[in-house]
């Protein structure tokens, strides 16, 4: 099937070309036009007592569904001074008069404890009810519109989620730019360079439009995008790479260009789908949570690595059409011309200085222009012909392995095995507002707090008390309870019971530690573990901090789930294609060892605070709770890129030869080179994202990158070569009682490549 896709392909390359120009313009007209993206993240907590206290309050006070925001101000005459207080008195009028949305002003009686001891630094607590991410945006730029009047020495922020708007980074463009660097200094060819980079973001703006159009209907977060962009640049740049590599291939055996590109669709074309096809079952695994923003954030990275895989198997070829035999043709006018704005965009990029940027397009320009007058500027690079196998350093490298294979399974496994230690001690939750930039207003907010109250001013925990019964509740019995919780340790303070009807009460409760510290984690499980149920009343612990563990120990308790599902249907698929029991059952193991030591180094830097100044980072603090499932379902997706890719030549010279020692060098040999540049240019893309702002890309950046280099260094050119070596001809064995399973063909069409071979040479 997919030969005769690619012959249509390249024999009505203009058609699938105009097709593809049509499906962007439409899909990003109705995406991001008519009907437009809707980006948010719904807070539907999993079933938990943080929900509990949630839904009451959302059902009981429309003002007050848990979700809080502060206030804060700082004046050094004091916030008692006339002016500061109509100052700031007057805007917290325009915020309580907003729909779903209540305040608690310092200067009221019950807000006594909102000001600091010097009396130069109070804070308002605003409390918004239940509503989408979108909305809690629009609410939040709504308040900070609202003008303070001109007050000497006054300064206000706002802390809190609903007033942080997430921006999609810039740094992605790095990724991309590495990329085409990589690409020309390994083929020596722009146009060689420009097809898989232009083909993945093809796929990738296609997919883009998708997308915005499915946030209509499903719940997706605002990062669901960047998380596209990061995996689909990734795979479609690396699935593109592989049939090109292969259609090169094609053309030095001799093959005239609609053959070399029906060949390398067929062969490395199934190797790209099985590939993709693996990515998206990882990533169902995620359905597996339950969760609607999790779903959200699978739905974009499914559609954006369906959009590559089809992109490469269909434009494509038409585009190798387009080419012919001119694929490695490049002038020093071309490749110099390129390269100067890209190397220059880089830093210009890094350090915000388009100047430098534009002194490369200038240079550019100018080189262009000269090709015209300068002869050798118009000279042809030099085409990089291929060494006989034989000779190349990967064969060689093989070799070496094969003739010390338990040295190098032991080299191997050591250092994987140290990396991976830090995972044993993964703390999972959320990190708080400090760890923003300086520049945003919800880290000064943050920063004030902490210096004028404590850390744990910064996260109140919401505590709701009812009587058992349901009857009323006296005001004694819930200040009884504020008592109990202010002689609680770690508790820096809990107000006064503000009565929600005749039935209930909610006390605001500050921790001694920030959101995100291990203490206050302890404390939310120490008050509805042992004070709460010594209570006489009714006690439900709520609030973000408390959400926030709510949601660490509900993904963690999945997380075995995902993992199990995603490695047996893996185990399955890669059974079938190479019809051997030993094989997938080591790509799973060796998979599972990249992405432990992806885990170890990011608990390493992120929660240990090893080298964080390097990264950005302020502080130390917990790992994202979605972030190890993500990271999983996604990299044991594109190490089985890998896997398959390495594996189907190393299957097929097995097929060909019978002889697995040849068949390993072989195999290695012939994809290494490529298997290399791929992963470099996916840890380029996946790193790119450390430059930003965000904690949280910057945590599954890494580590995306951290597995994905891993894997196909000390994985898959070291420990896949030795343990093949080790196993011989059992790696291919498959039992009897198991030969009834369907067969899967990546691999193609076998030729013989040793008379193909010679047909090149002589060619």
């Amino acid at each position: 099937m997919l030969a005769r896709v690619a012959q249509f392909c390249y024999r009505r390359r203009r058609l699938v070309v105009v097709a593809w120009i049509g499906i962007i313009v439409a899909v990003s007209a109705v995406g991001w036009g008519a009907v437009g993206p809707d980006f948010r993240t719904d807070f539907n907590l999993p079933a938990s007592e943080t929900r509990q206290v949630f839904d009451f309050l959302r059902e009981r006070s429309p003002n007050d569904g848990g979700f809080t925001g502060q206030i804060v101000f700082t004046a050094p005459q004091g916030i008692a001074d006339p002016k500061v207080h109509d100052a700031v008195e007057s805007v917290f009028t325009k915020i309580a008069a907003l729909p779903g949305v209540s305040v608690n002003s310092p200067y009221g009686e019950a807000g006594a404890f909102q000001v600091s001891e010097s009396g130069r630094v109070a804070f308002a607590q605003v409390r918004v009810s239940n509503r989408t991410q979108k909305e809690f945006e629009e609410i939040g730029r709504t308040i900070m519109d609202f003008e303070v009047p001109a007050v000497d020495g006054l300064r206000v922020e706002y802390g809190g989620n609903i007033f942080y708007k997430f921006e999609m980074p810039a740094s992605e463009a790095l990724g991309v730019l590495a990329a085409i660097i990589i690409l020309v200094l390994a083929f020596g060819s722009v146009i060689a360079m420009g097809l898989p980079v232009g083909t993945a973001l093809v796929g990738l703006i296609t997919a883009s439009g998708v997308i915005a159009m499915a946030s209509q209907i499903f719940s997706m977060p605002d990062f669901s995008i960047a998380m596209a962009a990061m995996i689909g640049l990734g795979v479609g740049i690396d699935y593109a790479l592989f049939i090109v590599t292969r259609y090169r291939e094609g053309l030095a055996r001799g093959y005239d260009p609609e053959t070399a590109v029906v060949d390398s669709v067929d062969t490395s074309g199934r190797a790209v789908m099985f590939a993709g096809a693996t990515v998206i079952i990882s990533l169902l695994g995620l359905f597996l949570v339950g969760l609607s923003f999790v779903r959200g954030v699978a739905i974009s990275s499914i559609l954006s690595v369906l959009f590559m895989v089809l992109a490469s198997l269909t434009l494509l070829p038409a585009l190798l059409g387009f080419t012919q035999r001119r694929l490695d043709v490049t002038t020093w006018r071309g490749a110099i011309g390129l390269l100067l704005p890209v190397t220059t965009a880089i830093p210009a990029i890094l350090f915000k200085f388009a100047p430098i940027f534009l002194v490369g397009l200038g240079l550019a320009v100018i080189i262009i222009v000269a090709g015209f007058f300068v002869p050798a500027l118009r000279r042809q690079v030099p085409i990089h012909h291929a060494q006989k196998r034989e000779d190349t350093f990967w064969y060689r490298w093989s070799r070496f392995v094969q003739r010390r294979p338990w040295r190098a399974l032991v080299g191997g496994l050591v250092p994987l095995l140290v990396l991976a230690l830090p995972l044993f001690s993964i703390r999972l939750g959320f990190a708080d507002d400090g760890n923003y930039p300086k520049k945003e207003t919800v880290r000064r907010a943050y920063d004030l707090l902490s210096e004028g109250f404590g850390p744990g001013f910064n996260g109140p925990l919401i505590v709701l008390v009812q009587n058992r019964d349901g009857s009323a509740l006296a005001a004694e019995s819930a200040a009884s309870v504020a008592t109990t919780l202010n002689g609680t340790p770690d508790v820096a303070y809990a107000s006064a019971p503000t009565p929600i009807g005749d039935d209930a009460a909610v006390i605001t409760l500050f921790p001694k530690g920030s959101p995100q510290d291990a203490s206050t984690t302890r404390l939310v499980h120490h008050l509805r573990s042992d004070v709460a149920p010594a209570l006489e009343p009714l006690v439900r612990i709520g609030g973000f901090p408390a959400a926030g563990v709510d949601f660490a120990d509900y993904l963690g308790a999945r997380l075995i789930w995902i993992i199990g599902g995603v490695l047996i249907v893996s185990f399955l698929l890669l059974m079938c294609v190479f019809r051997s029991l030993l094989v997938p059952l080591k790509a799973v193991v060796m998979n599972l060892l990249s992405i432990g030591a992806a885990y170890g180094i990011i608990v390493a830097i992120f929660q240990w605070g090893w080298g964080k100044g390097v990264l950005g980072l302020d502080k130390a603090g917990p790992i994202e709770s979605w972030i190890p499932m993500f990271l999983f379902a996604i990299v044991f997706g594109l190490s089985m890129d890998y896997e398959v890719f390495l594996l189907s030549r190393m299957k097929e010279e097995f097929d060909r030869t019978g002889d697995n020692a040849t068949a390993v060098a072989d195999g290695l040999a012939v994809t290494a080179r490529v298997i290399t540049a791929a992963a470099l240019i996916m840890v380029c893309v996946f790193a790119s994202f450390v430059i930003g702002d965000d904690r949280q890309l910057k945590l599954f950046g890494l580590g995306m990158a951290v597995a994905v280099l891993v894997d196909a260094t000390i994985v898959r050119m070291v420990l896949v070569p030795a343990t093949m070596e080790l196993l011989g001809a059992r790696n291919w064995w498959l039992p009897r009682w198991l030969q009834w399973l369907p067969k899967i063909h990546v691999e193609g069409t076998h030729h013989d490549l040793a008379a193909e071979e010679t047909a090149g040479q002589k060619h």
